[in-house]
């Protein structure tokens, strides 16, 4: 293989690029050889040498060649980091909880001894088949999930337009290979490297994300384009040059690896729970070494014993499992109502959104023009429908514009549009005349007539028959309505010619109506909407469009038609607005017309500074920005792949009800986690300090192995609850970790005192013998009526009310935690309810008939299980009281949503989490692999790599908008 040679030409003063000495072609290289950029560099040589090297034409290749091609090149897609199972499973036992747990087997089994006793062994296995079983459960759950939504995303598999064999087509981007001829316009994502063969029009491409770039680059024939890139104007068409892991995308992919993972907010939220419950743990463990071997003078193994009482009892190990389970099935359900989650964390924050910026076209609206034909206007003996059928005459029936497709398909029958009559001639629609015409034969008489439509004062203007001054005003009036109501204005008017001729002249036009055209919502939005408000989401429509056509739509949607021009947000609030600010006016307006995506992009950053989670809709390629910025970016249906790829969740169903069931779904997966958060809190004080406590008053020893059966049963059921039947909250979520902490001190405390009460009631009186006559020893020889018995703190008896006792009322807790009015006015799910009885009934059975020498449990018989189950149901009822007490100390009093303010963002909380969160990110790792790479520039060139221009922004909107503008404004 010859190396290229440099030479370099100069045609005048211009060098021209280095001609490369081929030596070779695609079908002879390795593909290594044809990407080492010192023998060949595709993305410099002259296009001639591109197309001879990769043996390919304008014309594209055929399908066979590409299917020989795929299988040297492979697809062209990223090489997918599938998650190595093992190592995924592995990964659930490595977190800071997890890690005490190991902690506590390895003092079970390596310092349990001495005192003739061999090792721990019972615990030791206890604790290792809990780890599992954790990450058994979460590892299946998440693999299910993360099966569920690949497929749903595959559905959204980016398309291209390529031509293969001859002929333009529309296939998935990742058949493509190099050699390929694709078309790209306005708001394609690029689908892989390639040089441009054709530009019409100015072509730019916004390479911010790969390059950073801040502006968009202007290309010509010739140039590369990169993968992942956007076009922000104009169409062109490239050849393929490289493709997967071949592109500028792939290699930057590749290098960014794993160093770009953020720590979610979850995961934050995860550590300082774990945290907190490690903190407890902690301190209480070393308070009872310091009371147990230097006041109470215990031997080193029944210390160790207590001490893993507390280690055991008191980590909620299966608190990340259930955390990452509820997600990963709440994606699951997600993806069932047709909405893919592209950032996982997104369920969480969707539960705290307390405004929805939404665009206008295409979102609330159809982006489909219609005739609103209620609302027609008749100067003629002709009626709506003739009216809309003249119309019809006057437009195209093929290749129309948006205007002609709307009045063609107002017909009962398009194929109506040309009906009964024979074109003679048609005048498409011309910027200057700013009207269509059409001369046509009615097939019926023979007659030869002449239609236009177009701007309702250019038509005006024409018209010389039957015109008067009491017409002319009342086209003025209607015209000065429809603009009041944003709609759009098309006069129609018609001519006859008595010569028949084409080009013969006519009686004179005269004005029959005017027909008002608008962008209808859709219909669905006006419920879902309603749907917002109802659940304390605050709805403001953004859009590009004229403020009237704001307010129209705002007012037809119940929105409300408080709007306002984008030059208010410099300008400041207009006078008699009764705003004092522009955040002020930002907060409470209905929403901002005439918009720009840096207006756009504002908005969503104000309201975010004043506290807002704010989640934001759009479809186009001007609404990536906010899509990006807004703390939950929601691409509708049919979006561009530029917005898709800015967006946290992708919806995949037409219409914005999606919105709403995932909202509730998120508020539903959001109080199921806090529900756990509270209950398992909450256990760890009442096993830390409660046990600490009966240790230090009674020097109370209970068997670490109890603790770990308890752990077991608590465990095994609580995992029901990513399934539960929960309420959602009628107002936005938060996460308030001094909420979730106080309800824990409550809580735990209040069970605490009911243990430590219980306790006390049966060491220090004679009560329950007295009145039950139940045993106090499980040594049936020893005379429990003897003057000089003495109650034993830790006979095996003792032991299993005390466990029946702990386990019953712990895990009655659940109920209260996951209801907001009394307990038993929420149904729970069928499964959590089985799962409660279940492990109640085995925890009574333990407890009545267990008689286990290894760990000291005697068994207590049926009479002390009656009276430990009397004592819990008496201290269960109060505890709807404490939390009705906890909810009107920390429920927003007024519910309206200035009192539910969440201050962080979303891409704040990626970097805020302490130093432990990184270790819970596993949990969701399989969902996470699913994420689309983004912000390139930033892992690669640092935080000032990528920068939003604000005039860049605003020329991304006018290109998009400049035709339909055109075409609108003008009739």
């Amino acid at each position: 293989m010859t190396e290229k040679t440099e030479a370099t030409e100069v045609v005048g003063d211009a060098p021209v690029a280095p001609k490369q000495n081929l030596s070779g072609n695609l079908t002879s290289l390795t593909v290594e050889e044809l990407y080492d950029k010192e023998k060949f560099d595709l993305s410099t040589m002259e296009p001639g040498d591109v197309f001879e090297l990769l043996q390919t034409t304008t014309s594209g290749l055929t399908s066979e060649e590409a299917a020989r091609r795929t299988e040297k090149f492979g697809s062209n897609k990223l090489e997918s980091k599938e998650v190595n199972p093992i190592l995924q499973f592995l990964g659930f036992m490595w977190n800071p909880l997890s890690w005490v747990m190991e902690a506590a087997a390895i003092v079970a089994i390596a310092l349990s001894n001495g005192e003739s006793r061999p090792p721990d062994y019972p615990d030791f296995i206890g604790i290792v088949l809990l780890l599992l079983a954790n990450s058994v459960i979460g590892f299946l759950e998440e693999r299910q999930a993360g099966n569920a939504v690949k497929a749903l995303m595959a559905s959204l598999a980016p398309e291209c337009k390529v031509k293969r064999d001859g002929e333009w087509k529309t296939l998935e981007a990742a058949v493509l290979v190099p050699g390929d001829v694709i078309s790209m316009k306005l708001g394609d994502v690029v689908p892989a490297d390639g040089r441009l063969i054709a530009a019409h029009g100015q072509v730019s491409i916004d390479q911010a994300a790969l390059t950073g770039e801040s502006l968009p680059v202007t290309k010509e024939a010739g140039d590369e384009v990169f993968s992942g890139s956007t076009v922000k104007q104009g169409e062109a068409e490239a050849v393929i040059i490289g493709t997967g892991t071949n592109t500028f995308f792939g290699r930057a992919a590749k290098l960014v690896g794993e160093a770009g993972d953020d720590v979610g907010h979850l995961q934050t939220i995860l550590a300082k729970i774990g945290n907190f419950c490690l903190c407890s743990i902690g301190l209480f463990v070393i308070i009872e070494i310091l009371v147990m071997y230097p006041k109470f003078k215990y031997t080193y193994r029944r210390g160790i014993d207590n001490i893993l009482v507390l280690l055991i009892g008191g980590i909620p190990i299966a608190m990340p499992t259930v955390l990452s389970v509820t997600l990963a099935i709440g994606a699951k359900q997600l993806a069932e109502h047709m909405a893919i989650v592209t950032r996982i964390t997104a369920i969480e924050e969707m539960a705290a959104v307390t405004i929805l910026c939404s665009d206008k076209t295409g979102t609330l609206t159809l982006n489909k023009l219609i005739v609103d034909k209620p609302t027609i206007k008749e100067y003629s003996d002709f009626n709506g429908d003739d009216i809309i059928r003249l119309s019809a005459y006057a437009s195209r029936t093929e290749n129309q514009d948006a205007i002609d497709f709307c009045i063609v398909n107002s017909l009962p029958d398009p194929k109506l549009a040309r009906d009964g009559i024979e074109e003679l001639e048609f005048k498409p629609f011309n910027p200057v005349v700013k009207r269509t015409e059409i001369t046509y034969k009615n097939l019926a008489d023979g007659k030869v007539l002449r239609v236009t439509k177009g701007m309702s004062h250019t038509i005006l203007d024409l018209c010389t028959r039957d015109k008067t001054e009491e017409q002319i005003k009342a086209l003025n009036d209607d015209v000065d309505e429809f603009a009041r109501r944003g709609l759009r204005a098309l006069a129609v008017a018609v001519d006859e010619v008595p010569s028949g001729e084409v080009e013969g002249e006519g009686l004179g036009f005269s004005l029959v109506g005017l027909l008002p055209i608008y962008d209808p919502p859709r219909s669905d939005t006006k419920e879902t909407i309603d749907r917002a408000i109802a659940l304390g989401v605050s709805v403001k429509m953004i859009t590009g469009d004229q403020l009237a056509i704001g307010k129209e739509t705002g007012r037809r949607l119940g929105m409300g038609d408080n709007m306002y021009l984008s030059k208010t947000l410099k300008e400041g609030p207009p006078p008699g607005s009764g705003y004092s600010s522009v955040d002020e006016m930002v907060l409470h307006a209905d929403g901002f017309a005439g918009v720009y995506p840096e207006h756009k992009y504002e908005i969503v950053e104000r309201l975010q500074a004043l506290g807002h989670m704010v989640a934001m809709t759009g479809d186009g390629v001007n609404d990536a920005p906010a899509l990006s910025k807004a703390n939950v970016g929601i691409a509708v249906d049919d979006a561009t792949d530029a917005a898709r790829s800015a967006a946290d969740i992708v919806l995949t169903s037409p219409g914005l009800s999606v919105i709403i069931e995932a909202i509730i779904g998120s508020r539903q997966i959001f109080q199921r986690m806090r529900n756990y958060s509270i209950y398992t809190c909450s256990v760890t004080i009442r096993v830390v300090i409660g046990f600490a406590i009966l240790c230090f008053a009674f020097e109370y020893d209970f068997p670490p192995f109890m603790v770990l059966i308890l752990a077991i049963l608590n465990d095994g059921t609580i995992m029901t609850i990513s399934t539960d039947r929960v309420k959602p909250s009628p107002f936005p979520n938060s996460w308030n970790l001094r909420e979730i902490f106080s309800y824990a001190f409550v809580y735990g405390l209040y069970l605490m005192v009911s243990t430590v009460a219980f306790f006390a009631v049966v060491m220090k009186t004679t009560f329950f013998e007295d009145k039950f006559g139940v045993p106090m020893n499980s040594n049936p020889a020893v005379d429990e009526t003897a003057a000089d018995f003495v109650k034993n703190a830790n006979d095996g008896i003792f032991h299993s009310i005390i466990y029946l006792q702990v386990s019953t009322i712990s895990q009655a807790l659940i109920f209260v935690t996951r209801s907001r009015g009394f307990f038993f006015t929420e149904r729970p799910s069928v499964m959590l309810m089985c799962a409660f009885v279940i492990a109640q009934l085995i925890a009574t059975f333990i407890a009545v008939y267990a008689n286990w020498g290894f760990t000291q449990i005697y068994p207590c018989g049926w009479s002390w299980a009656g009276i430990v189950w009397i004592w819990n149901i008496v201290w269960f009822v109060p505890m709807d009281l404490l939390k009705f007490a906890m909810q009107y100390i920390f429920e927003p009093k007024t519910g309206s949503q200035e009192d539910v303010k969440v201050t962080a963002s979303r891409r704040a909380s990626a970097i805020s989490g302490t130093s432990s969160a990184r270790y819970y990110a596993n949990r969701t790792k399989s969902l996470k692999s699913m994420e689309r790479p983004q912000n390139f520039s930033q892992k690669l060139l640092g935080n000032s790599g990528k920068k939003v221009d604000a005039k860049e922004m605003r020329r991304i909107s006018s290109v998009q908008t400049s035709h339909a503008a055109q075409v609108l404004s003008s009739n």
